[in-house]
């Protein structure tokens, strides 16, 4: 069988270079789907490490504040700088003001609220945790 200028003996051989490149599209998208999910495997690692800078940032703030004697402060804000970026601490403390069941006042318990705020891709993020702090008076 003849063809314009290029004689073609078998035409089912024809059919091998289709297959060829078919076989590497289906290739190229896969890698490219792989890359894709080993980016999202990174990007969720770096967050969670992130996360769990926070965490241990406001774990350690809340046992200076427990281990220091002396009522906590009202209120307070500072910045930790960590690999990630800064992160801003605000801590604010007030009396608890439970009451025991037959009506009267707990006194010397106050309640702390630590907040974390930090830009993690580029979204506002905070975290919070709540606690007690006994003082005997």
């Amino acid at each position: 069988m003849r063809r314009g200028n290029i004689q073609i003996r078998n035409p089912k051989n024809a059919f091998a270079l289709y297959e060829v490149l078919i076989g590497v599209a289906i290739f190229a998208v896969g890698v490219l789907a792989l890359g894709r999910a080993v980016e999202n495997c990174l990007n969720a690692s770096t967050l969670s490490a992130e996360e769990d800078r926070v965490r241990q940032i406001l774990s350690n703030r809340m046992a200076e504040i427990q281990a220091t004697p002396g009522f906590p402060d009202t209120a307070k804000e500072f910045n930790v700088d960590t690999g990630y970026g800064v992160v801003k601490v605000i801590q604010k403390s007030a009396p608890a003001g439970l009451a025991e069941a037959d009506g009267g006042q707990l006194g010397g318990i106050n309640l702390v609220i630590l907040t974390a705020q930090w830009a993690g891709g580029g979204v506002s993020q905070s975290k919070q945790i709540e606690f007690y702090v006994y003082r005997p008076g």
